[in-house]
C-alpha cells in the first residue's frame, strides 16, 4: 500500500495517515509505504506485489472515499501537486519489470488543504471509514 500526500497541508496528509493506520495493524504479507508523492522507484516495490493499493486525499471526490482501478499509462502527469501518478507506476511495472499487478486508487475525501498540521475532523472520520473498509474488503480481515 502506497499512501502519499503532504501532512503539512492538513487533509492532504490522508494518504500517509492511511498507510500508517494499516501499518499499525501488522498484517502479514502487507507492505506499506508513506511519502509526500509517488516516485518512479516505487515501481520496483509495486512489481513484487500481487495487488497494489494507492491512497491519496481527494479534494472533490465522493464522501467518505472512492475506489477506482488503476490502469498502466505512460503519461507522467501535468506539473501540479503529484508529478508521478499511479498509472505511470503501473506502466513502469509492466515495461521495466514485466509485471502488471492489480492496482487500485483509494481517494479519501479531504476538505482543507491549507498549510497546517493535522487532519480536519471530517477528514479523520472519512479516514476511519476508509481504513475499516480496506481492512474488511481488500485485506480480508474483519477486526480493525
Amino acid at each position: 500500500m502506497l499512501g502519499y500526500g503532504n501532512p503539512g497541508r492538513q487533509d492532504d496528509g490522508l494518504g500517509p495517515a492511511a498507510a500508517e493506520a494499516i501499518e499499525r495493524r501488522r498484517f502479514e504479507r502487507v507492505q506499506t509505504s508513506a511519502n509526500y508523492q509517488l516516485a518512479i522507484e516505487d515501481a520496483s516495490d509495486a512489481a513484487e506485489c500481487d495487488v497494489v493499493i494507492f491512497v491519496d486525499a481527494s479534494k472533490t471526490g465522493p464522501e467518505p472515499f472512492s475506489v477506482a482501478p488503476v490502469r498502466p499509462s505512460s503519461e507522467v502527469a501535468c506539473f501540479v501537486s503529484h508529478f508521478v501518478r499511479p498509472e505511470y507506476i503501473m506502466s513502469l511495472c509492466r515495461s521495466v519489470y514485466g509485471r502488471t499487478p492489480r492496482a487500485y486508487l483509494i481517494g479519501i475525501r479531504g476538505y482543507d488543504f491549507d498549510f497546517g498540521e493535522g487532519l480536519t475532523e471530517r477528514a479523520r472520520e472519512n479516514l476511519e471509514i476508509a481504513v475499516s473498509s480496506l481492512c474488511r474488503s481488500i485485506l480480508g480481515r474483519t477486526e480493525v
